[in-house]
């Protein structure tokens, strides 16, 4: 039974401690959780691309048969070896499954639940956090050091450097989810493929790319009420190539923050204080803010629950996905002409 201050995640993820084959990496950072899990999964066994080693479920697909959980956990295998379990949760819970499972002696097999943010009262975090072979990774939106690393590790490991004062340009274009900032800096590493440093006119060709910019007006008219807007925003995305679940997670990162920020304008805190901890662009300040003013903390407890519902039945039906997606904006921003 452990639970993880976030600032000692990293040096868990670098050498995980087998006492604790139960794991949960939670948290309002859906790009760094994913990461984190995948990282623990491919660590956990010899070899992640066998199928007999590394075993991927859905929490939603297994709702119908939670039981398989616990057969896939104490099933000893024909040859021995490691296994591991890497199990995106949803909206199912699999409450008793898991329950069987904190209370199992597991043996060469670890388990791996990835979720998005969870209170210290929703069934899952408290049930590994209370199990004696469980142990809880929360995953906080990424710090200006932490993006930094990111940003050297992903350009070294291309033999490519960055100019300080581009560098700088590029923290304070990329955002707190971790899985678009890891795809931000890796598009702008591909496009200054073949040079050894990364300028500031670099930076500044790649962030000012159409689709990201559409992306961020996308966001603003569809938490802005602006329907019109949001429905032509949504089009260029999806013309510029821009993956539904990209834009989906966008969302979702916005709403979240959100929610943190309506928690703190609540809780007395200044506006200035609120966009410092959101890591607000400059340029969209005023749209942030009109953001926080008038939506309540329960109609953000609604969009995100919205957009996760989204986001898990666009994964499930990729033939529908622009539809559900375009259907999950309008939705969102008639809500926010309510709240108006």
């Amino acid at each position: 039974m452990a639970t993880l201050k976030s600032g000692e995640v990293e040096a868990f993820l670098k050498k995980p401690d087998p006492r604790y084959p139960l794991i949960l990496v939670y948290g309002p950072d859906l790009g760094l959780v994913h990461e984190r899990a995948r990282q623990l999964a491919h660590q956990a066994v010899p070899d992640p691309e066998d199928p007999f080693q590394l075993i991927k479920l859905d929490a939603d697909h297994l709702s119908n048969d939670p039981q398989r959980l616990v057969d896939e956990a104490l099933t000893i295998p024909l040859f021995a070896g490691k296994r591991a379990l890497w199990i995106r949760m949803g909206q199912s819970t699999l409450t008793e499954a898991i329950e069987t499972l904190c209370k199992e002696t597991l043996h060469d097999v670890t388990l791996i639940f990835e979720a998005g943010d969870l209170g210290p009262r929703q069934p899952l975090r408290a049930q590994i956090e209370k199990a004696k072979q469980g142990i809880t990774l929360p995953c906080y939106a990424d710090e200006g050091r932490n993006l930094g690393d990111l940003v050297d590790q992903i350009l070294a490991a291309a033999g490519q450097r960055i100019e300080r004062d581009a560098k700088q340009a590029l923290l304070e274009r990329l955002g707190a989810d971790r899985l678009m900032s890891r795809q931000e800096i890796e598009k702008l590493s591909l496009y200054a493929s073949g040079q050894n440093m990364i300028t500031l006119a670099d930076v500044d060709a790649i962030m000012a790319d159409t689709g990201v910019v559409n992306l961020d007006r996308l966001i603003d008219a569809t938490f802005s009420g602006q329907s019109q807007d949001c429905v032509e925003m949504l089009r260029r995305c999806l013309s510029e190539g821009l993956d539904v679940g990209y834009i989906v997670s966008a969302l979702l990162r916005h709403a979240l923050t959100l929610q943190s920020s309506r928690l703190m304008r609540d809780a007395g805190k200044d506006m200035k204080s609120i966009e410092q901890a959101a890591r607000v662009h400059f340029r969209r300040q005023q749209a942030f803010q009109r953001h926080v003013n008038h939506w309540s903390c329960n109609a953000l407890d609604k969009a995100v629950l919205y957009l996760s519902e989204t986001q898990s039945m666009s994964r499930k039906n990729a033939g529908l996905a622009a539809s559900l997606l375009s259907h999950c904006c309008l939705r969102l921003s008639l809500a926010a002409r309510r709240s108006h």
